[in-house]
């Protein structure tokens, strides 16, 4: 009876420990996230990192509870989230959709049971897969909060939006003031790309698509390097990096990725940062830096500066507040890839 009592349960005990691990997985990466990219302006900016931990604890508790209507619910998120995301990788939906199958067996095996008497056991122990459950996760938020509340609430933020001379590790520059040389956003949402601001001087001038790039039948041709130095956006800007000019002024440029290292900020000031030029490397600093003034805007998304190297004929460089050199696809501009234009004091 024991023994034929434990594999009726095996089902249920299988999809609660993997939606645990999966709930907890999601906790620990919207929260990193959250603190990471999504702590500026507003309260509500940070809401869209806690959106997986409430999609899969939420169908976790109900499923424990109601296995037949839990393991519905998560076939249901499996399959939406299979058509919004996972048509190229669909692992996670199906991983989602196979846990919705144990929980459903969890139900009818304990439906075709024929009950018996359950024995007193303490409260903790009959609440044992909800504490667990809702209780990883916590944890997970708990320690990762206490580790990055105190710095994200510290920032620096002079709230001076204007030209800003910064003194960094062996090299003094003016960064541009905000507007269309420091987190420029566009019509839609976002700033934009290393492609795009390489080829801003191409004729037509502006942000529109240049003849000759982008897609080119079966080929995507980016700008290159050249075209960043010849016709970046920061060439058009006026001297007082406000407006932008019809024809180059030759005063601003877009700062070279090691530049924007030895720039960046903590508490303020230089954390003398250096790079080895390696692409997804940690820059080498006194103390780790931060998204603080004067460098960086505390109430913009942006994270990342793109700079005025070329990693190949695909990648841009870009550098993170806290010290990450990488390469991205140069067109790919977004919410949190911005850039600031530099010129000598």
């Amino acid at each position: 009876m024991a023994k034929s009592k434990k594999l009726r349960n095996l089902p249920g005990h299988i999809a609660t420990g993997l939606m645990i691990v999966f709930t907890t997985f999601w906790t620990l990466w919207g929260t990193g996230e959250m603190y990471h990219e999504g702590w500026w302006g507003a309260w509500y900016n940070r809401l869209p990192y806690l959106i997986p931990i409430v999609v899969t604890l939420g169908p976790t508790l109900v499923a424990i509870t109601w296995p037949i209507a839990g393991g519905v619910l998560l076939m249901i998120v499996s399959g939406i989230f299979v058509a919004l995301f996972g048509w190229d990788n669909p692992l996670l939906g199906g991983l989602m959709a196979i846990i919705g199958g144990l929980f459903l067996a969890d139900g009818v095996l304990k439906r075709q049971a024929a009950p018996h008497p359950t024995p007193d056991k303490p409260w903790w122990r009959r609440n044992l897969r909800y504490l667990v459950a809702a209780g990883a996760p916590a944890l997970v938020f708990v320690a990762m909060s206490f580790n990055s509340l105190p710095l994200v609430l510290t920032r620096v933020d002079d709230g001076d939006r204007g030209a800003q001379l910064i003194e960094g590790n062996g090299v003094t520059l003016v960064w541009a003031p905000k507007g269309p040389g420091w987190n420029w956003k566009q019509p839609w949402g976002g700033y934009p790309s290393w492609h795009s601001i390489a080829l801003y001087g191409v004729p037509p001038v502006g942000l529109d698509d240049k003849p000759g790039y982008g897609r080119q039948g079966e080929n995507y041709v980016c700008a290159s390097g050249e075209d960043m130095a010849e016709t970046n956006l920061c060439r058009y800007l006026s001297d007082d990096g406000l407006t932008l000019m019809n024809e180059p002024q030759n005063i601003w440029r877009m700062p070279t990725t090691d530049e924007l290292v030895r720039s960046l900020v903590r508490d303020g000031r230089s954390v003398n940062c250096t790079w080895d030029g390696e692409r997804r490397s940690r820059a080498d600093c006194d103390r780790q830096p931060d998204k603080e003034s004067p460098l960086w805007a505390t109430d913009e998304p942006a994270i990342y500066y793109w700079t005025a190297d070329a990693y190949d004929d695909r990648y841009g460089f870009y550098v993170s507040y806290n010290g990450m050199v990488n390469a991205t696809f140069k067109s790919g501009g977004n919410p949190r890839h911005s850039y600031r234009c530099v010129r000598a004091p």
